[in-house]
């Protein structure tokens, strides 16, 4: 499996003005575009309302660089592909038709067979004991796409970085207090559930680093909490890769054996369904907060939607409880667990913060008749780059 990076030059358009000279739209949405089978591409062949919704979600806010979290991964791109052409590049409910002339795929650890009993239930061979979950490789995978163009030869990707490289780790323990993985175990577990990326944007006003991830969700395992330590520790892994302290980044080492973290001086933007919510939900030690409190990170400006408090107040339940602003609340997960902020673009300070929101409208809108394609809502920060680096 191999990395893709497409240059889209044979279609029959061109991208998008800019919105101006000024302001570039960095977003990201977990469009559920996943199939349990391995099915995505025929489903894309054949048409799929499902897939014209999340493409209508898009052309709506109109990002110029966007991840889109849980879209499955295939070898060739085809899938990527079938999406840009055949669903973006056409409108979808009453919305323009949108171009994006660059793509980045490369493979995850989901669906990954890893050989080992990652879940304690004394197998090896169960989606939960992959490298990261899933029924089959590539299941959840994240595609980039873009206006701008992405360098490749400087992007990194972290698939293979293993969990136990990182200083302090969290090491989850059972309920007798003994470490859950036995040390070979342990040892060669990955860190990353699906992929880390830092892709080097190209932009008019110069290269804003693109810091893609999808951390493992808190929640479906035990006492021992495996899974909500790995969310932690991979929301970490970007809160030391930022990190202007070179020795908190020194043990990260990317897929081609690159060493340390971002370059001080380097603009960023991290985005993803991060899985975890400052004050609600499961997530260990109040993960988000190693971004949402990090000094390199601009988090002072938080996108919000009115459809948002609308969809709190009508599901109640979990919500009645919750100690957030329901208006930053970016996923919806039933009347038990309730509405919660999970996904997230977060500019370095480096940049200027514009506009940002969630898209969420109201409900009874023309647009909510399309915006329920996910149980996740699109996060957008409009940023300018003050110089060029």
């Amino acid at each position: 499996m191999r990395a893709v990076l497409l240059l889209l030059a044979f279609l029959p358009f061109v991208a998008d003005a800019a919105r101006n000279s000024e302001t570039i739209r960095f977003a990201t949405y977990n469009g559920s575009l996943y199939d349990e089978e391995g099915n995505l591409v025929q489903r894309l062949r054949a048409g799929d309302e499902h897939a014209r919704q999340v493409a209508a979600v898009i052309q709506d806010v109109r990002p110029d660089v966007l991840l889109l979290n849980e879209f499955d991964y295939d070898d060739e791109g085809v899938a990527a592909r079938l999406f840009l052409h055949r669903y973006l590049g056409k409108p979808q409910h009453g919305q323009k038709a949108i171009r994006f002339r660059y793509q980045y795929i490369a493979p995850v650890n989901t669906g990954v067979p890893s050989g080992l009993d990652i879940d304690g239930d004394g197998r090896t061979d169960g989606p939960a004991d992959a490298w990261g979950y899933g029924r089959h490789p590539g299941i959840y995978g994240m595609l980039v796409l873009s206006r701008f163009p992405i360098d490749a030869l400087r992007a990194r990707t972290f698939r293979l970085l293993p969990r136990h490289r990182m200083p302090g780790a969290l090491v989850p323990k059972n309920a007798e207090g003994a470490p859950f993985y036995d040390d070979a175990t342990w040892r060669k577990l990955r860190l990353s559930s699906k992929n880390h990326w830092d892709l080097p944007i190209r932009t008019p006003q110069g290269i804003v680093h693109f810091l893609a991830a999808h951390p493992t969700p808190p929640v479906f395992d035990g006492p021992d909490d495996h899974n909500g330590t790995r969310n932690h520790d991979e929301i970490r892994l970007w809160a030391d890769y930022v990190s202007a302290d070179r020795s908190r980044s020194d043990w990260i080492v990317d897929d081609r054996g690159r060493r340390g973290g971002i370059e001080p001086d380097a603009h960023f933007v991290i985005a993803g369904d991060l899985n975890a919510d400052p004050l609600d939900g499961e997530s260990v030690d109040r993960a988000i907060l190693q971004l949402l409190e990090h000094p390199a990170v601009d988090a002072s400006v938080v996108p919000k939607s009115q459809g948002a408090v609308e969809s709190a107040r009508s599901v109640g339940g979990g919500n009645a409880t919750h100690r957030g602003d329901p208006a930053a609340d970016t996923g919806k997960f039933g009347p038990r667990i309730g509405n919660m902020r999970i996904d997230y673009v977060l500019p370095s300070r480096s940049l200027v913060v514009g506009d940002v929101g969630v898209f969420w409208p109201a409900q009874g809108s023309r647009e909510s008749a399309y915006s329920e394609a996910s149980d996740h809502h699109l996060v957008w920060v409009d940023v300018n780059v003050p110089y060029p680096l």
